[in-house]
Formats: C-alpha cells, structure tokens, sequence
C-alpha cells in the first residue's frame, strides 16, 4: 500500500473514531435548555411553589452512562470488522461474520434498513417542502428534525447512530464494507456458503448473472415509489428478510424466507448480489463516493484471474464495479500472493531478466 493510501486509511480511521465519539457527545433536542417561556408561564411562576422540584432533564453524558454497555458492545464489534478489513485476515473475517450474526442479528436485531432510507428519503422532502413554502424558517436544526423524524429517537438510541454514521462512512471511505461484514442476513449466507459443499453450487452464467445484478436496483425504485405513493412502510417484510432475527413473522413469510435460504445453497449470497434493497443503495453511494478503492497493477487489464475468483460477480472485463463490490478481500488477497498473482510473478521474471543481463555481474 503507497504512503498516500496508508494516509487516506488512517484519516478514514481517524474520521470513524471522531464520529463515533462525536454521537456520545452531540447535543440531543430533549437535552437542550428550554428556550422562552409561552405566553402565560409567567403567570404560573408567579405563583412560587419553592415546595415543588421540576423533574431534572438527564443530560447527554446520562443518556450515554445509561446506554454504556450497548455503546461499548457497538464500539468492540466495529473495532473487530475494521481490524479484521485492515489486516485482510480470513480467519478475523469468519470472527467478524460469526459476531455479526449473534451481535447485529440476534442479540440487537436491528440492522440498517430501507425503512431507514425511506425514513431519510422522506425527511429530506419534508424539509424541502417547508423551504419551498416558506410557511417556516428554514433552519440547521429544522432540516435536522425533519430527516430525522423517522428515525429512532437520538436520546435513546446513541449506539444506532454510532451505527449509522459507521455505515455511511465506511461506505464512502471503502465501499460497501457493511454488506461484505456487518449486515447480520449477509453474514448468514456467507457462513451457510463457507459450510455448502462446493459441487452443490451452481455457477451462474457471465450474461445472466449480469442482468441479474439489476434486479435489486429495481425493487430499491419501486420500493421507494410505493412509499411515496403511500406512505406505507409495511411491505418492507417482503423485500427485507432482516425480521429473520427476530423470530417473529407470518407462515408466509416463513416460507418466504426459507426458500431463499435454500436457494441460497445452491447460488451464492443470491439475496446480496440480486435482490438487496439496501444494497443496492449503498452500492450507489459506493460509485459516487469510494476514497480509497482496491488497488490493481498494471498487469490486471490483462488478466482475468480475480474475475474468475471473485464470487460476487464484481469483477467483469477485468474492472472492479463498485456497485457490486463488497470488499470481501477475495481479490485483494489474491493481489498480495506472491506464488499465485501474475503481477508477482512477471516481477520474478524482470528481476530474473535483469540479473542476467551483460554487466549485471559488473554492478
């Protein structure tokens, strides 16, 4: 990795420990002073009840001493998938896939969602809306409440947000590294991937397989116009198989679900790669945004090994699309492997070329 890529990791880094620290320490509305009195209050003050104490406001350093456990658990998972990211370890990986199941699935069940886009999605025409009208001021705090507003209360849940802000940073930092470690569904299909014997699963054809991809970019659309249209945010059960973890669900959707579980067997991470929501749209943030990409010799026009190995249908013609990448590190690794990459091995060969060329002896 060059210097100028280890200062981009670093800062990334950095960025990441600043928001999360910034989550604990941000201001919340119900924690703020109130401002002027109504009209009339005055009148009520008058009357000098010193007998009577006003309920105290818990302040922010309350509400993240009441949530510290919560906090540190997000805080400990986070450090583990970025560690094992960084380190390109496959066995931190399988920990980290392992963890996000029983933490992020089981025992929080409470994953980033397309509710919560359509949440952000909403607020952001609200907040236009009331611009455009001129009916309100149009202020920080006015479009902050209005995106917001149909999201988890921030007072309460100070570990989502730190969640949040973790996914949308790795995500323009990386790429889509919540689909490739922390999404709980998505760990699922890869461990149930890591376990299938391999004759089990069908390769599916380059064509298809490409036509596939744009599945999921649909259903984001036609999600979000029928939330529009709407205002219906129920149907999201059929598109996201997330409740999984919460054992709670009709027959159908039962049924749903494990047909896709066991077509999983047989294509793999086919909910991630074709039918995601969520990932789709984060694979659109990925291609508007990645600041650190994956690195690629000069030799990978040339060669199609990684394309080959890449079992997310990433690579095609020899590129690295960003929409559909996860950084699994199947490729990466693959980059650093001095007995398999071409890259390494034609470098043997100059060197070798070089040593035996006229004066080399000489020098």
């Amino acid at each position: 990795m060059s210097s100028l890529a280890r200062l981009f990791a670093r800062c990334g880094v950095n960025a990441l420990r600043v928001l999360l620290l910034s989550t604990v320490l941000l201001g919340v509305t119900s924690a703020q002073a109130p401002e002027d009195l109504p009209a009339g209050a005055g009148d009520a003050a008058g009357w000098n009840f010193d007998d009577e104490e006003e309920e105290a406001v818990p302040t922010l350093l309350d509400l993240a001493s009441e949530q510290a456990v919560d906090i540190g658990l997000f805080v400990a998972f986070a450090t583990l998938a970025m560690v094992s990211f960084l380190r390109k370890s496959v066995p931190l990986k399988y920990v980290t896939l392992v963890a996000a199941v029983l933490y992020m699935g089981v025992y929080k069940s409470q994953l980033i969602s397309i509710v919560n886009v359509f949440g952000v999605l909403g607020g952001g025409a609200a907040a236009a809306n009331a611009g455009l009208s001129g009916e309100e001021p149009v202020t920080a705090a006015a479009i902050g409440a209005a995106l917001t507003s149909s999201l988890p209360p921030f007072a309460y849940s100070l570990a989502w947000y730190a969640f949040a802000i973790f996914t949308v940073v790795t995500t323009i930092v990386w790429g889509r590294v919540y689909c490739g470690r922390i999404c709980a569904f998505g760990a699922l299909t890869q461990l149930l991937d890591a376990v299938v014997p391999k004759r089990f699963q069908i390769e599916i054809p380059a064509a298809l397989e490409r036509r596939a991809s744009y599945v999921k970019y649909g259903i984001l659309f036609g999600a979000i116009g029928l939330y529009f249209a709407t205002r219906e945010i129920a149907f999201y059960r059929y598109i996201e198989p997330f409740w999984l973890f919460t054992f709670d669900a009709t027959p159908v959707l039962w049924i749903m679900v494990g047909v896709l579980l066991v077509a999983s067997i047989f294509v793999r991470n086919l909910y991630c790669r074709f039918l995601c929501p969520l990932g789709a749209a984060l694979g659109l943030v990925s291609k508007a945004t990645t600041v650190l990409p994956i690195k690629r010799w000069s030799e990978c026009s040339q060669c199609a090994l990684c394309e080959k190995t890449c079992e997310w249908g990433a690579i095609r013609e020899r590129q690295i699309l960003k929409t559909e990448c996860v950084r699994c590190d199947d490729c990466e690794i693959l980059y650093d492997d001095k007995e398999r990459c071409p890259h390494w091995l034609l470098e043997l060969k100059r060197k070798a070329r070089a040593a035996e060329a006229p004066g080399a002896q000489l020098r």
